[in-house]
């Protein structure tokens, strides 16, 4: 059974990559997932506990994660947990690790730019955003568009002759 998690907290390292044997790399950071509660007797919030958290991002979200994280850095993952038991001889214990599905910073703290890597080019998404270019450039969230194309809602190109079935 897996079990998909969601996580906010804080980077306690700078991330970090390793190549794995199959020649897939992975980048691996700790999270710290603090408690808080607000103390209504001192009008302040104080921290409870805080949880740990291993994370592992593979591939493509491995590399833009350690590109774009850095310690102390507020994020939110999504994944699947693993809870494993551990003991060195002299200690032992319990890891919660997540193998990471998404990664990004939460904006409740602060803001980030989004740099797409190229691997699709999305348009308009609203009637109101259909565009229609006759040198080329960028929609208003900055993706290009190709020189004469109607885009409409979804992203599709439209052949200016053929009025669009879309119901509205």
């Amino acid at each position: 059974m897996t079990e998909i998690i969601t996580v906010t907290g804080n980077l306690t390292a700078d991330p970090e990559q390793r190549p794995l044997g199959n020649g897939t790399n992975v980048t691996s950071f700790r999270v710290a997932a603090p408690h808080r509660r607000f103390d209504r007797g001192t009008g302040q919030w104080v921290d409870q506990y805080t949880n740990f958290f291993s994370v592992s991002a593979f591939r493509s979200l491995g590399a833009h994660a350690l590109t774009s994280l850095k310690k102390g850095d507020r994020v939110i993952v999504v994944g699947r947990l693993h809870l494993r038991a551990w003991d060195n001889g002299t200690r032992s214990g319990t890891s919660a690790d997540i193998d990471a599905d998404a990664i990004g910073h939460d904006l409740l703290f602060g803001s980030t730019t989004y740099h797409p890597d190229g691997r699709r080019e999305p348009a308009a998404t609203t009637a109101d955003e259909t565009t229609a270019r006759d040198s080329g450039g960028r929609d208003a969230d900055g993706w290009t568009i190709p020189a004469g194309a109607l885009v409409g809602v979804g992203g599709e190109e439209v052949d200016a002759a053929e009025p669009d079935p879309t119901p509205f």
